[in-house]
């Protein structure tokens, strides 16, 4: 499964790299939007929390056609 997570800022170089396993498919002043292959929802709930923890707000997420 491809999910596709946009966050409602541009994210710092830092912050990209909490997130290894996602690409980075555009950043701009209204936010960044990154994509990559999720495992299952063990996963997803994983990179949803690390988005939490890092207090970043995530405002749409959708599963990619394979």
């Amino acid at each position: 499964m491809r999910y596709e997570f946009t966050l409602a800022r541009p994210l710092s170089m830092t912050a990209r790299a909490a997130f290894p396993e996602l690409k980075v498919s555009m950043v701009d002043p209204r936010g960044t939007t990154l994509y990559g292959a999720v495992q299952d929802r063990a996963h997803l709930d994983g990179i949803l929390a690390r988005f939490r923890n890092l207090g970043l707000e995530l405002i749409d997420l959708h599963r990619l056609p394979d």
